[in-house]
């Protein structure tokens, strides 16, 4: 096996489990009454992401600008197998006696976001991306200076604005779409957040870029 073949096998095997994280975030976010706290447990996805070097294209597409172009496709490996990760989550939760529930809610929720225009959609997508860059970046921060209580603050407080404002997070999206039913019905939308989460992630880095030139 090429080391190239082997790289991209551990990414797309990291790319699932990702996946898997940010449905079970989306599940109990869906299972809790109480937004702000269910808000808080979904950050629980990223951080084990972080914790464990997992692969998440929100986490991963910000960082564009400051890598070769090549870096791109690993970028698209991560997102296809965050997918993966999703559908294979939603479809094991639909087996459980959750289904029901997290199906109806999931609708709701999906329902009232693709119903959005595709400008909303790519702006609440842009500030998603934004906060997602910034807490993994605040968790590699962290990480260097060994302030671990920092790093929990740094990693869920993003998320949790994300979630309360109703931004759009592509992969938590795609559990949503999967858990629900609408795929692959919403596939366009969860491309044009895809894209909204690129934009909003690469334009911090893109700005600290051109500013150092």
């Amino acid at each position: 096996m090429s080391k190239n073949v082997r790289k991209y096998t551990s990414l797309s095997l990291n790319a699932v489990l990702s996946g898997i994280m940010i449905s079970v975030g989306g599940a109990v976010y869906l299972l809790c009454e109480n937004k702000i706290i269910g808000s808080f447990l979904f950050s629980f996805g990223l951080f084990t992401i972080v914790q464990r070097g997992f692969a998440l294209y929100t986490g991963k597409v910000g960082y564009i600008p400051e890598n070769a172009p090549i870096y791109i496709i690993e970028v698209l490996v991560t997102l296809i197998g965050n997918a993966i990760g999703t559908a294979f989550a939603a479809v094991m939760l639909q087996q459980t006696r959750f289904s029901q529930t997290l199906c109806e809610k999931a609708e709701l929720c999906i329902t009232a976001k693709t119903s959005d225009t595709i400008v909303s959609q790519l702006i609440l997508g842009a500030f998603c991306g934004m906060l997602m860059y910034l807490a993994v970046d605040n968790a590699k921060e962290c990480r260097k200076r060994n302030a671990d209580i920092s790093l929990v603050f740094g990693i869920s407080i993003p998320v949790m604005i994300f979630i309360i404002c109703g931004f759009n997070h592509s992969i938590a999206d795609a559990f949503y779409m999967f858990t629900a039913g609408t795929f692959p019905k919403d596939i366009p939308y969860i491309l044009t957040v895809a894209a909204g989460n690129a934009i909003g992630g690469m334009t911090l880095p893109f700005i600290k870029k051109i500013s150092s030139i």
